[in-house]
């Protein structure tokens, strides 16, 4: 049963539309335009007004705006009734109404133009019920696909984890450093084109893909004891090339364009280039290396620097900084040492959080492997 409002004084028009319409639906008359407006606020709010013409005939579009505000929605539809002649119809057409009943009012036009009226507004609720259903399914199915790729690119990331346990929290501290560089960047004339928010979320999850062709490498040179001959170097250097590799040959089996794969696989492959052009596997220099492999660059070595290997101690958070500070422009992009150095009180936040969680599970050894060494030890010896 819809709530019909009917904004008349005149005894005749009510007399017809209570004869055709109150069996079937919820009548309400108004005697004013202040009434109406009063009406229309109260529930039940109705689902078709019903005006005289000559009541509202001065501000024939605020009037009408102003029901639509107070009724039960914006596409509520209202029906003129009115004695004018066919200019006075397109009038109101034009103004805003939505169909149009000439006096004397007909018995069975009234209760067509209401029957279609309604029938038209149900189906345009039907259609925004279904419209609101699809958006939700979207929604819900590119959350799981988000959810998904999120658990794929944590999977292929615990590969590396796997063979080296020290490099799962370097992957967590190196991603938390890259998304603190790009949120410090991402108003600097040189990244604010490529470090929107999209672009720095695709860069936070393609970050702990960076090392994953370390999966490729030999234990005894990927877990060696000591230092790498020249020649083991050489063969650890290829850990960029293999995960490129590895990150192309899913992007080429995927159906379409995956774009953290894009990036990772530019993090993968130019994380270990220089500024200067001394880096490998191509030697690339400048604006020519990928900005997601520049910033992960620095948050790479900063945080080997911080760690403790099993051919190495930490150092302190200090001597770390300033040797990120010293590779300004050879090593590092100018600019990207700036945002650190500006951030750098978070990477050291960083670094202690994750060495008071290790502490939690592993004991002291573990928090010492990031700690700097305490006053009074011994410089270049291991706790």
């Amino acid at each position: 049963m819809a709530t019909i409002l009917i904004i008349t004084d005149r005894a005749d028009d009510l007399a017809t539309v209570d004869h055709v319409l109150a069996t079937r639906h919820r009548l309400r008359v108004a005697a004013s335009l202040q009434q109406a407006l009063q009406f229309t606020a109260d529930a039940p709010r109705p689902d078709l007004v019903l005006l005289d013409a000559p009541m509202a005939a001065i501000d024939r579009r605020p009037f009408l705006d102003r029901l639509r505000q107070c009724a039960a929605s914006a596409a509520t539809p209202i029906i003129v009734i009115s004695s004018g002649e066919g200019a006075d119809e397109a009038s109101w057409l034009e103004q805003g109404a939505d169909d149009y009943l000439q006096r004397p009012l007909r018995p069975a036009t009234v209760a067509a133009r209401v029957g279609i009226q309604l029938e038209l507004q149900s189906a345009r609720a039907r259609l925004l019920d279904q419209d609101r259903s699809l958006t939700a399914e979207v929604a819900r199915r590119l959350a799981d696909n988000l959810l998904i790729q999120d658990a794929g690119i944590r999977a292929l990331a615990r590969l590396a984890e796997v063979r080296d346990p020290e490099t799962g929290n370097h992957l967590r501290r190196t991603q938390r450093y890259v998304r603190i560089l790009a949120e410090e960047l991402s108003g600097h004339p040189r990244f604010a084109a490529f470090l929107t928010r999209q672009n720095t979320e695709l860069l936070a999850k393609s970050a702990p893909l960076h090392d994953i062709g370390k999966v490729g490498i030999r234990d005894e040179i990927l877990l060696k004891p000591g230092r790498l001959t020249a020649e083991e170097r050489e063969i650890m250097k290829a850990h960029s090339l293999l995960g490129f590799q590895a990150i192309q040959q899913a992007e080429q089996d995927s159906e379409q364009p995956v774009d953290f794969l894009r990036m990772a696989k530019e993090i993968t492959r130019s994380h270990h280039e220089r500024w200067d052009g001394s880096g490998y596997p191509d030697g690339l220099a400048g604006d020519a290396i990928p900005i997601a492999a520049r910033l992960m660059a620095l948050a790479d070595v900063f945080d080997a620097l911080i760690a403790a290997r099993i051919y190495k101690c930490p150092l302190p958070f200090e001597q770390a900084g300033r040797i990120i500070r010293e590779g300004r422009g050879s090593h590092f992009d100018p600019d990207i040492v700036d945002a650190f150095t500006a951030r750098e009180a978070d990477f050291i936040a960083i670094a202690r959080e994750h060495a008071r969680a290790s502490l939690a599970v592993a004991g002291e050894r573990v928090a010492a492997a990031v700690e700097p060494p305490a006053a009074g030890r011994e410089p270049g010896r291991c706790p």
